[in-house]
């Protein structure tokens, strides 16, 4: 009579669980990445508003490249502020403490490879982004890095 195997051998089992733990090593920092990046892409798509703004008085020729914009309430942990500079338009997006604690990214305006005018002369060219920042480039969006 043949006797048939009721389960698994030890040394099954422990290949089974050394494969798990390889692999949960691998996705676990994956992971990690993944949703810091998520939560630094909230800041960029806070942030729209404040680049609208920028071109709308760039296009208009104030010189005041903040004016009419308020930035939007943010949870602190995620992004604490979003904040444009009145004579460049530069935004400059903080974050907080689930991110990397005052880290940041900042948005530069140029038209035809020059800063914005600070004279009042309306912009009349396409308004490029340029990335800067203190924020580690791996946890930029792709075109920010």
């Amino acid at each position: 009579m043949k006797k048939v195997q009721q389960g698994f051998t030890l040394i099954e089992l422990m290949i089974v669980v050394a494969i798990v733990g390889i692999l949960a090593a691998v996705a676990i920092p994956a992971y990690q990445d993944y949703t810091v990046r998520a939560r630094v892409s909230e800041g960029f798509a806070l942030a729209s508003e404040a680049k609208n703004t920028v071109v709308e008085n760039a296009s208009s020729g104030v010189t005041d490249y903040s004016k009419g914009y308020n930035s939007p309430l943010t949870d602190a942990q995620k992004v604490k502020s979003i904040a444009i500079a009145s004579t460049t338009g530069v935004i400059t997006i903080t974050y907080g403490t689930k991110i990397a604690d005052g880290s940041t990214v900042t948005l530069t305006p140029s038209s035809n490879s020059a800063a914005l005018p600070t004279t009042g002369a309306p912009v009349s060219n396409q308004i490029v982004w340029a990335c800067g920042g203190t924020l580690a480039s791996k946890f930029r969006p792709a075109d920010c890095r």
